[in-house]
């Protein structure tokens, strides 16, 4: 396609990668003979399992639906039939909640304590039971609506789950919305993700697990209430196994950020954002997962996939050591045209338990897809390092003084394309601008300890978090230049070759539970999940396609820069140059499990 006179040149568009072929809405294609009903259609599919009698319907809300407008709705699309909101029926109250979260949230504005609360903790049992003596008691056909509608000792006639990934309830609190039965919509977003990281999601993503067996119908709430999409529970059931023992991919979301770069909005194609800092393209337990069933596309967070099949997607090892949880993230750091991302350091396993409850931590790496010419990644001490001064410097920087002088204390290590940088936990470390990193990790993706942001604030006006004393707890002083240079820079070594690909090994540090390799290919490379769940990137290349040597899938096409998933049970799989990719030189790193490959 030719470009218009007035189009400008493509900056970071590589020359073999055509224009437009990154997916941002990447779905999976459900068998013919499976039925979605949207909108007014969903409200009638619900009357046709109420028309037969006094049919009692429990719909199960995951916390950030708006419970009212569901009411609102199913009331009006269904005159005649009982609406009962069971949060204001039975729930506690408001204070009473708060009080019983408050040791979880702490006074922290991003960190608290991971809760092992049920959704039951936060209802009354006598007033559920009293709703259930009122529901028998109705002659007419009653609908019980809201976040543990199910918890009602009531035998339904019909569970529906009202499923809603947690991106879009981070979107809806950005624009207002409160966490569920709080008075909190006013505040800043963070403290609204907080409470839904440590406390509301957690809970609810248990008692959603509660529901997988018992429930008959799924209803997407994502979009607008009036256009919501139902689908029976067997459909839902087909798309998580078709997810589990297939390639796929689930959707990215793009954020902006202070230090956002220009990169992904012309890679990636996307909008009118003054910036783009973040992609979050393997994150499951916030991203979505897409079903396209009948000619409509139903959204389903990701996260549904890992607690219904998790051996079949992680694989047995992965799941003994970390249970239904995806252990791996991807996600991009655009700083090209933008600025520094923040220094920072992660915690150490030991503290990460003992201080915030998560049962591993944030290790992680930064692949470089692109660099300019003048880029750095600050990685370690230097060998001069003076603890006390750089605490010292610290302080005062945070506290309105002087510039920290980071290159003073901390490398600064020139980054190119394709370099790979290991930063275990402990590690002192931040991106520099001009650089495009492909971030490979371990999923726990919060527990940052900034020390210095530049002397910015954030896109909200106001400075973004530092938390010093968490970060002096955790920093590992004898990481300087040369154990640096010597174990995380770079660390490549070739591991085998064929006719036209080579296999290297890019990481990570022995301190880190993930392995990396790296693929050059011309031609087919064979490759096997060996029992543990695999996710890639193609870092190099237009486009690729991923194949069964059984035909056990459809091919998987995947195009530059997107991160796909190989569950575990796919077993043995091959990829190679494909459609625009053909006669290309083409590269993959793939991420995986140490140690929980089949002997």
């Amino acid at each position: 396609m030719s470009k218009s006179p007035t189009e400008p040149a493509p900056r970071y568009l590589p020359a073999l990668v055509p224009p437009g072929l990154y997916d941002k809405a990447p779905a999976i294609r459900i068998p013919d003979g499976h039925d979605v009903w949207v909108g007014e259609q969903a409200w009638e599919a619900l009357r046709a399992e109420i028309d037969g009698g006094n049919t009692h319907i429990a719909i199960d809300t995951y916390p950030g639906t708006d419970v009212p407008a569901l009411i609102a709705e199913l009331s009006k699309a269904l005159p005649g039939v009982l609406v009962l909101d069971v949060e204001s029926e039975a729930a506690l109250a408001k204070e009473e909640i708060d009080a019983l979260i408050a040791d979880h949230l702490t006074d922290d504005r991003v960190f608290g304590v991971l809760s092992h609360h049920d959704v039951g903790d936060f209802y009354h049992p006598a007033r559920l039971a009293a709703l259930a003596e009122r529901i028998a008691a109705t002659g007419t056909p009653v609908l019980v609506v809201g976040w543990g509608a199910a918890l009602v000792p009531h035998p339904f006639d019909r569970v529906v789950l009202a499923d809603l990934a947690r991106w879009e309830i981070q979107r809806r609190q950005r624009a207002g919305a409160p966490n569920w039965r709080a008075d909190n919509g006013g505040d800043r977003a963070l403290l609204k993700f907080k409470r839904g990281y440590f406390v509301e999601w957690r809970s609810a993503d248990r008692h959603k697990r509660t529901l997988f067996d018992r429930m008959d119908y799924v209803l997407d709430t994502n979009g607008p209430l009036g256009a919501a999409k139902l689908i029976r529970a067997d459909t839902f059931r087909v798309g998580m196994r078709m997810a589990a023992t297939q390639p796929f991919r689930v959707v990215p979301f793009f954020d902006p950020g202070v230090w956002g770069g220009q990169w992904m909005r012309e890679v990636c194609g996307l909008g009118d954002e003054a910036n783009y800092a973040w992609c979050f393209d393997c994150v499951p337990e916030e991203n979505s997962v897409l079903l396209k069933i009948d000619g409509h596309v139903v959204e389903l967070p990701a996260i549904d996939v890992v607690l219904c099949h998790p051996d079949e997607l992680l694989g047995g090892k992965t799941t003994a050591r970390f249970g239904a949880e995806f252990p791996i993230r991807f996600d991009m750091l655009d700083t090209m045209d933008g600025g520094n991302l923040s220094l920072q350091v992660h915690p150490l396993t030991d503290y990460i338990q003992n201080t915030f409850g998560m049962h591993y931590t944030q290790d992680e790496s930064y692949y470089l897809l692109d660099a300019a010419e003048d880029a750095v990644v600050y990685l370690g001490l230097r060998d001069d390092i003076d603890r006390d001064g750089m605490a010292t410097a610290l302080r005062s920087a945070a506290g309105g003084g002087e510039v920290f002088p980071a290159e003073r204390f901390v490398n600064a290590f020139p980054a190119r394309k394709h370099d790979h940088f290991s930063i275990p936990a402990g590690t002192v470390h931040c991106s520099g601008k001009d650089s495009m990193v492909l971030e490979i990790s371990a999923t726990p993706y919060i527990f940052t300890f900034k020390m210095w942001d530049w002397g910015r604030v954030g896109l909200d006006g106001i400075p973004r978090p530092i938390h010093l004393d968490h970060a002096l707890n955790n920093i590992q002083w004898d990481r300087t230049t040369q154990w640096t240079t010597e174990n995380l820079v770079d660390q490549v070594r070739e591991v085998d070759r064929g006719p036209d690909w080579v296999e290297e090994r890019t990481g990570l540090h022995d301190f880190e539970f993930l392995e990396v390799r790296r693929h050059w290919f011309t031609g087919p490379v064979r490759h096997d999940t060996q029992g543990t769940v695999n996710v890639l990137n193609l870092v190099e290349g237009a486009q690729a396609v991923v194949e069964s040597p059984t035909a056990a899938f459809e091919p998987f096409v995947v195009h530059y820069a997107e991160t796909f998933i190989v569950p575990a049970s796919v077993g043995p799989y091959t990829i190679r140059p494909h459609g625009p990719g053909e006669g290309q030189r083409l590269g993959t790193v793939k991420a995986s499990v140490r140690g929980t490959a089949r002997d």
